[in-house]
């Protein structure tokens, strides 16, 4: 999924500008990271998403490469010094898909199914619905999870839409999720290219492959989580439009076991982001309890 990503933003670059053309004049340097290489246990355990992001932010700030492309869910609100996000592609499909081995929906999974998900927010939203279901932590990637529904160690799987159609297997979905049966992860769907803020030349060549929309709306996503402190032990979800020349940006705060929950929603113009999405996780975080694990 990362190759595929950073071939991605190689190619709209290289469309983009014609000094890039030349096979040579971009370089892909594959990074692996610590999410990528420990797979059996759960990101809350080891020391959160950020774990997907810190080597190839130390390889920024070393200069060993130049730009990074992320899955912006999987990166930390707060930005290592140094390194900025001024340029995210156009959002695709952020919903969640349902993949079941009988190919059926959410709905007819029998009780007690077992479900596969690493994440606490999808976990979450599940047993909010379905409290019988069997929750079963997975991860790897996207063809390790299906390998293991097809081998029938889980009944079903959760999965990014946009991740399937990426890979050319959307085919696969049983049922495309809702927001409101599954609220997205705070910028799901959205390729982020983090660079270096002294680097002007490489900030500069990125600025024409930058969606505005998209800019806005994960600005108020990400000042939101910010917000409530948001973390991969926090089930949290938030997904920001723009209708009729105006921010709409729904939030959902669960407890762990999806038994208690907290929703917001505002809307502004799109120039105040960033502060819509703070006013909004500030206003969620007031009125949290210990089961949302807040203090206050």
């Amino acid at each position: 999924m990362a190759m595929y990503q950073a071939n991605l933003v190689q190619d709209r670059l290289r469309a983009m500008h014609a000094s890039l053309s030349d096979p040579g004049a971009i370089e892909l340097v594959p990074v692996r990271t610590t999410g990528d290489r420990i797979l059996n246990r759960q990101l809350a355990e080891i020391g959160g998403k950020g774990l997907f992001t810190k080597e190839i932010e130390e390889a920024l700030l070393d200069r060993r490469i130049d730009l990074a492309v992320h899955s912006l869910k999987d990166m930390e609100t707060f930005l290592p010094e140094g390194l900025v996000i001024d340029c995210v592609l156009a959002r695709d499909d952020p919903r969640d898909v349902l993949v079941s081995r009988a190919g059926t929906g959410l709905a007819e999974l029998p009780r007690g199914a077992r479900v596969g998900t690493a994440s606490l927010r999808r976990r979450a939203q599940l047993l909010q619905r379905r409290p019988d279901f069997d929750i079963i932590p997975i991860r790897g990637n996207v063809n390790t999870r299906l390998a293991k529904l097809q081998a029938g160690e889980i009944d079903a799987l959760i999965l990014a839409l946009c991740g399937l159609q990426r890979l050319g297997r959307a085919d696969v979905a049983s049922e495309i999720l809702s927001r409101e049966q599954m609220l997205p992860a705070v910028g799901q769907g959205v390729l982020a290219i983090e660079s270096r803020d002294d680097d002007s030349d490489v900030r500069n060549l990125v600025a024409p492959l930058n969606h505005p929309e998209t800019a806005f709306c994960i600005a108020a996503e990400r000042a939101m989580l910010a917000a409530l402190d948001g973390s991969c032990r926090t089930p949290i979800g938030g997904l920001a439009i723009i209708a009729a020349g105006e921010l709409v940006l729904d939030a959902l705060l669960l407890s762990p076991d999806g038994t208690a929950e907290r929703r917001g929603h505002v809307s502004g113009p799109p120039e105040i982001a960033a502060a819509l999405g703070h006013e909004l996780g500030m206003t969620l975080r007031r009125g949290a309890g210990p089961e949302f694990g807040f203090d206050t």
